[in-house]
């Protein structure tokens, strides 16, 4: 590693409370300097501006651990082929940060931090692009998918069936990223509601997040016959393939989508397991027909459904998921799996350590809060704390 980290966390430091001047600066750079380039971004820039400070962020702190910066930089160089980018976008990039780093650096602003940023930046894009190198030539960078079915599952959910124009090479338990037309440049993640069928069609489970810019048009406007993109599959909480462990999976929510999908591929080498279902109401458990299917087919499956009286608030139901974890306990030698809400897996998993679950045998990708509002003054971005990961929400080098 060539360049100094402690002299890139000093410089970070001192333009992190202008971090959204920042960010706009380097765009209008970029654009002005590389106008073909803006067509590779959204509409609303509001949001990618807090990616680019999000991944800024992640990398300032992963400098000194070259692992998780190789591993953060691999993830972020593949994922980048689906926003079309090219090799030759790499330097006009690095010109429109250092351009922006130096504005806004005032008189701290010396040789030596240009250097170390030029030193850095150019480790960054060479991982980038030989990551992006790397990926089998006949792996698409995305896939265009059809809508064949569209089901209201509940008032704010809806659960599309897609059938992608090539063969998706997914495994139960992953997730992917999600772009329409409707929302042009917009990409939001989504796990894979079944196991790979013979078809070749997949479910998602969409909720609507008020105001969200891709989930309402999933669920209020997305037809059958209608197009949508896909990004490749991602994602690490999948099945033991080598484990007959007993299996408990517990979700929340939407939560359900990447359970069910990993109980319909537990059937192919069935073993004990328990799901706990999670919902804010018994209204909410929007796929009872699906589960009940699940349970009359399989005598080795038993899932227990936690919804709290009408009226209860979200803290209600997972207290009650909490409690009825607890209660049944004796956790020790199963695998788990954890999928729902921003700090579900996060908490779950202390829970059931507690509960004799070995961590190893833990398994659940990150999902970070959705943000409301955006910071707007200096003060804002240490009051609100973001949490804008690069690619489709997870942190990159983890699960």
């Amino acid at each position: 590693m060539a360049f100094d980290p402690a002299v890139l966390r000093d410089s970070f430091a001192v333009v992190e409370r202008r971090a959204d001047h920042v960010a706009k600066y380097f765009y209008a750079h970029l654009f002005t300097h590389n106008p073909g380039v803006r067509a590779l971004f959204p509409e609303d820039m509001g949001e990618q501006r807090d990616r680019l400070f999000g991944a800024l962020t992640h990398l300032v702190l992963r400098l000194e651990d070259p692992g998780r910066l190789t591993a953060y930089l691999g993830a972020l160089g593949r994922d980048h082929r689906k926003f079309e980018a090219l090799e030759e976008h790499y330097p006009a990039v690095g010109a429109s940060l250092v351009a922006a780093l130096r504005h806004f650096s005032g008189h701290s602003w010396t040789a030596e931090v240009e250097k170390a940023w030029c030193e850095a930046y150019a480790v960054i894009s060479q991982a980038m692009t030989d990551a992006a190198r790397a990926v089998p030539a006949d792996e698409p960078a995305w896939w265009n998918a059809r809508i064949t079915g569209r089901r209201r599952a509940a008032p704010d959910v809806a659960v599309l069936t897609l059938a992608p124009d090539r063969p998706y090479p997914f495994t139960a338990g992953q997730y992917l990223s999600v772009c329409s037309a409707r929302a042009s440049r917009v990409w939001r993640p989504y796990s894979v509601a079944n196991a790979p069928r013979a078809d070749g069609t997949l479910d998602i489970h969409v909720r609507r997040i008020p105001g969200g810019l891709l989930s309402g048009v999933l669920v209020d406007l997305a037809v059958p016959g209608e197009w949508l993109r896909l990004g490749p599959p991602m994602g690490g909480a999948v099945l033991d393939p080598a484990s007959r462990r007993p299996l408990l999976a517990v979700c929340g929510g939407t939560g359900w989508a990447q359970t069910g999908a990993l109980l319909e591929q537990a059937a192919a080498a069935p073993r004990p397991a328990v799901a706990f279902v999670g919902a804010r109401s018994d209204a909410d458990h929007y796929d009872l027909e699906r589960i009940r299917a699940l349970v009359g087919r399989h005598p080795w499956l038993e899932v227990v459904l936690a919804a709290p009286e009408d009226g209860g608030s979200r803290e209600d139901a997972a207290r009650l998921l909490r409690a009825g974890l607890a209660e049944r306990g004796g956790w020790e030698g199963y695998d788990v799996h954890l999928s729902g809400p921003p700090g579900m897996g996060d908490s779950l998993a202390a829970l059931l350590r507690s509960c004799g679950a070995e961590p190893e045998r833990i398994r659940y990708d990150p999902v970070p809060a959705p943000q409301e509002g955006r910071p707007l003054t200096p003060s804002d971005w240490f009051l609100m704390q973001r949490d804008v990961p690069w690619i489709n929400g997870t942190e990159l080098g983890g699960a």
